[in-house]
C-alpha cells in the first residue's frame, strides 16, 4: 500500500487536510450524515436504484471520444474526451447529485439547497428534486445569475427557488456561505447537496465517491479500445469535483499522469485569477483544511475568472493532498487559452463545451504534442458550452442576444 493511500484511511482527513471546522450547531447533522452514508453506500437497494437512474434517467455510461482530428493536428498522443458534456442536464453535476438527493430522502428529508456558480449544480439538483419530489432551493451570486441567466431559467423551469446573493464577490464563495447560513437554520427537514469535493467531512469524501464513476468507466472504456492505460488524464479544476472524479480510478497506477487545470484569469501575477495551487496557501475555510486564495492578513482574497465554475478561492482537500504528495499536478490556465481552446475545439471536433472544461482542453494542446503518437491522453469534458455562449462573444467584443 502505497503512502498516499495509506494516509487516505485517516478519517475526514487526507494528509493533513479536510476535518470538520463547523459550527457545533451543525456537528450532529453532519454526524448523521456520515452515519447515513456509510449505510447506505453498501446498502444493495440504494446502490441498485442509484445505478438504475444514472443508466436510464442519467445516461450512463458516457461516451469515451477519439477526437481523430484534434489528435491529427497537434501532431502527438491520440487524445480521447470523457463526455460529461452528454448527460442529462448537460455536465457531470448530475451524478453527484442524483446520489445525494437519494440519500436526502433515505434520511427522512423532504427539502435540498444547494450552491452553485456556473449554474450546472443548481440545474442539476433542481432536476433531481424535481424527479424525486424534493423542495428545492438553489443560491447563487449575483454576478453569477447575471453571466449565467440561461441556467437561471432552466433552474426556475424546473420548479426551483433561485436566490441571488448578493454579499461579498456576488460569486460562488458567497453562494456557498450563503448555503451554509441557511442550512444551519433548517437542518430538520433539508439536505444541503454540496456540489464539489469540499466542505466538512463527510461531503469531499461522498462527492469524490459519487463522482468517481468517471474515471471508473473511463480507465475501463481506454483499457477495451487501446490496450493500455493512458499517459495523462486531464481535467478542470475549481473545487474540483469532476477533476477527482476523472482522476480516482488512475491513482493507483503509477504511470498515468493527474493533472489538474486551475483558472489563472488575466494570469498569476495579476489579482485578477482563481489558481489556488499556483498561488494560494494553506487555510481553513468553509468546513476544511485546504489551500485558499488569501490576502496577506490571512482573509479569503477576492478571485476571478472567465469562467463561473471555476471561480472560486479554494481546491478541495484531496487535491491539496494529491498536490503535496506529488501524484497529481496542477497548472494555471488563463482566460484567453481557454477561450482559444473553446473556439479550437468548436471548430475542429463539432463540439461546443464548457469554457471550464476548456482550461483542460488548452493545456492539452501543450501536453499532448510533448508525447509520442503511441500514447493517449484523455481530457474530462465536465460540461456542454451552450451557457457560454454568449460570454464568448462578449470576450471577442460581439454582442448576441441569448
Amino acid at each position: 500500500m502505497s503512502n498516499v493511500q495509506r494516509s487516505f484511511q485517516r478519517k475526514g482527513r487526507f494528509g493533513e487536510y479536510g476535518g470538520q471546522y463547523i459550527p457545533e450547531t451543525l456537528m450532529n447533522e453532519i454526524i448523521n450524515l456520515e452515519k447515513a452514508y456509510n449505510h447506505y453506500k453498501d446498502d444493495p437497494d440504494f446502490v441498485a436504484e442509484l445505478d438504475g437512474l444514472l443508466k436510464n434517467y442519467a445516461g450512463r455510461p458516457s461516451m469515451l471520444y477519439y477526437a481523430e482530428k484534434m489528435s491529427a493536428d497537434l501532431g502527438g498522443a491520440k487524445i480521447y474526451l470523457k463526455r460529461e458534456d452528454m448527460n442529462h442536464t448537460g455536465s457531470h453535476k448530475i451524478n453527484n447529485v442524483l446520489g445525494q438527493a437519494l440519500l436526502a430522502k433515505r434520511m427522512g428529508k423532504t427539502r435540498i439547497i444547494a450552491e452553485t456558480g456556473a449554474g450546472q449544480h443548481g440545474v442539476a439538483a433542481a432536476t433531481a428534486a424535481a424527479l424525486l419530489g424534493l423542495e428545492c432551493e438553489i443560491f447563487m451570486g449575483k454576478e453569477d445569475t447575471d453571466r449565467q441567466r440561461l441556467n437561471v431559467y432552466r433552474m426556475e423551469l424546473l420548479g426551483a427557488k433561485v436566490n441571488a446573493v448578493t454579499s461579498g464577490t456576488q460569486t460562488l464563495k458567497d453562494a456557498v456561505n450563503e448555503t451554509m447560513r441557511e442550512w444551519v437554520g433548517r437542518v430538520q427537514d433539508t439536505h444541503y447537496v454540496l456540489g464539489s469535493v469540499m466542505g466538512p467531512h463527510p461531503f469531499p469524501t461522498i462527492v469524490r465517491d459519487f463522482q468517481s464513476v468517471i474515471s471508473k468507466e473511463a480507465r475501463s472504456q481506454i483499457l477495451e479500445r487501446e490496450g493500455k492505460l493512458p499517459a495523462a488524464v486531464v481535467a478542470c479544476v475549481g473545487g474540483g469535483s469532476n477533476a477527482i472524479g476523472m482522476f480516482y480510478n488512475f491513482i493507483p497506477d503509477a504511470t498515468v499522469k493527474l493533472i489538474g487545470c486551475e483558472a489563472a484569469g488575466h494570469g498569476v501575477d495579476t489579482p485578477k485569477h482563481a489558481a489556488t495551487i499556483a498561488k494560494g496557501s494553506v487555510g481553513i475555510f468553509h468546513g476544511m483544511k485546504s489551500y485558499f486564495c488569501q490576502n496577506d492578513e490571512g482573509q479569503i482574497a477576492p478571485v476571478y475568472s472567465i469562467s463561473a465554475g471555476l471561480d472560486y478561492p479554494g481546491i478541495g482537500p484531496e487535491h491539496a493532498h494529491l498536490h503535496d504528495t506529488g501524484r497529481a499536478q496542477y497548472v494555471p490556465v488563463s482566460d484567453e487559452a481557454a477561450v482559444s481552446a473553446f473556439e479550437y475545439l468548436a471548430r475542429t471536433e463539432g463540439i461546443i463545451c464548457a469554457i471550464e472544461s476548456a482550461h483542460a482542453l488548452a493545456h492539452a494542446r501543450i501536453l499532448a504534442p510533448q508525447i509520442g503518437k503511441d500514447e493517449n491522453i484523455i481530457i474530462c469534458l465536465s460540461g456542454r458550452g451552450d451557457k457560454d455562449v454568449s460570454a464568448i462573444a462578449k470576450y471577442r467584443g460581439e454582442t448576441i442576444n441569448e
